[in-house]
């Protein structure tokens, strides 16, 4: 009997153990912790960074016009600034960055779900779009620019072609790491079809899906760029591409510089303010992720 009355409180505590373990305790990270964690150490690389520079230019390892000291491109900035085109430049470049990713989104996440879902259209297409996702983008600016002139578009297209196919993958490799349990748990809830698509892939393909938008932002900006510098016109405005070129044309190494450093940190701000705290959600929503 007394084994009999102890069994229901075994099963009790081996329950609630269960649940502990399941439940993710999340806590708002204080204000001080997340300046020590997480804001400290980047600036101190960026010092660190600054630092090294400054004493490679001290110990004058080349020449003064190959390698600008940080107050000579720090110059240059102030220069555009106070013109009021520094801010000019950088939008230019980012609102057709933005524009062509997301662009490529609409058309890439359709894509990848027809060639995940359709043994045929993998088949055909599947090939091509690992083919061109390996294909440098720069290789379509020339092509572009015969077929669309010097505007807009031709920047728009060489984006779509850089990164649809980043896009499109991503979502296939994430829908290839769905359980199949879940999918049949689906099927017999009544969810088939676009509503299983809906409800059971997108969700469960969603850390795959994120990895390959990631992907295809990096590509939406390094075939932005690329077409910015080969494709130089007074008429498409002056965009960070276009910076870094008017720099080597005219040997100005501060300028060079500058668009380098500009169009670094709009990757790493894009990737910070969009990308991470979307990371961190999808971590959190399943249960990865302990601490904020």
């Amino acid at each position: 009997m007394a084994g009999t009355d102890t069994k229901p409180d075994d099963l009790a505590g081996l329950e609630a153990g269960l649940d502990a373990l399941d439940a993710v305790q999340v806590r708002r990270t204080p204000v001080r912790e997340v300046l020590l964690r997480k804001v400290l150490p980047p600036v101190l690389a960026v010092a660190l960074v600054v630092v090294v520079w400054q004493l490679l230019v001290e110990a004058q390892v080349t020449d003064d016009y190959k390698l600008p000291s940080p107050a000579a491109v720090w110059h240059s900035a102030s220069d555009m600034w106070l013109q009021g085109t520094l801010l000019e430049v950088v939008w230019t470049s980012i609102s057709r960055g933005l524009l062509g990713f997301l662009l490529a989104v609409a058309l890439g996440t359709p894509l990848g779900l027809l060639v995940a879902r359709v043994r045929f259209v993998r088949a055909a297409i599947g090939p091509i779009l690992s083919g061109l996702q390996s294909l440098p983008s720069v290789a379509w600016v020339a092509p572009a620019v015969i077929w669309l002139g010097l505007n807009d578009r031709m920047m728009y297209a060489v984006i779509l072609l850089g990164a649809v196919p980043s896009v499109a993958n991503g979502l296939v490799s994430g829908v290839d790491q769905v359980p199949p349990l879940f999918l049949r748990a689906g099927r017999t809830l009544g969810a088939t079809g676009l509503r299983g698509t809906w409800h059971i892939v997108l969700p469960a393909a969603l850390p795959g899906y994120l990895a390959g938008l990631k992907q295809g932002w990096a590509f939406s900006w390094r075939s932005l760029m690329a077409a910015e510098i080969i494709a130089s016109s007074p008429d498409l405005g002056l965009g960070l591409g276009q910076l870094l070129e008017n720099g080597r044309n005219n040997a100005d190494m501060p300028d060079i510089f500058l668009a380098i450093l500009l169009i670094l940190f709009v990757g790493i701000a894009i990737d910070l303010l969009i990308f991470s705290p979307l990371e961190r959600w999808v971590l959190r929503s399943r249960g990865l992720l302990v601490k904020n």
